[in-house]
């Protein structure tokens, strides 16, 4: 009988108490519910759970609810900074940037999305990474976002 088993620098697991831990972020605009399994430094698996009790729905297309891309957009960025983090890249990651992002349908209450982000490259206080979100297996959005360490800014505030 063979067994396997992750490799040492494997997280697996991260309820959103661990999550606080890594992020700055609090209700509501932490989004990540549950982060599955993280390779520092190289990629993670990451779940939102989107409700209808959410305070964005009340405003954001009433009458037949979706999920802002923006918001799909952060919660890609918030899995991506984790990465970032668990590799001891710096204390927490800042967005700097958004590239080809596509969105291929909408997202609404009650979709849960699956999130992946797996860092594509990186130097100098920056690393991009591909990242996408599905709901039940179909992809809802691609792209690739940036996140720069704030200890690469320079000291007028430019990444």
């Amino acid at each position: 009988m063979t067994t396997t088993s992750e490799p040492a620098s494997v997280v697996t697991d991260l309820d959103n108490d661990r999550i606080r831990e890594i992020l700055p972020h609090r209700w509501p605009m932490l989004l990540l519910d549950r982060v599955e399994r993280a390779e520092p430094g190289v990629r993670a698996v990451g779940v939102k759970n989107v409700t209808a009790a959410e305070p964005w729905f009340q405003g954001h297309f009433p009458t037949a609810a979706v999920f802002p891309g923006v918001l799909v957009v952060e919660a890609l960025a918030q899995l991506s900074g984790v990465v970032f983090a668990l590799a001891g890249a710096g204390p927490i990651g800042y967005l700097a940037g958004v590239r080809s992002m596509r969105f291929r349908r909408p997202v609404r209450p009650g979709d849960s999305l699956l999130l992946t982000s797996e860092r594509s490259a990186g130097g100098r206080g920056f690393c991009e990474y591909k990242v996408n979100a599905r709901v039940d297996g179909v992809l809802v959005a691609e792209g690739s976002i940036t996140i720069a360490d704030p200890a690469a800014t320079s000291s007028n505030g430019k990444v």
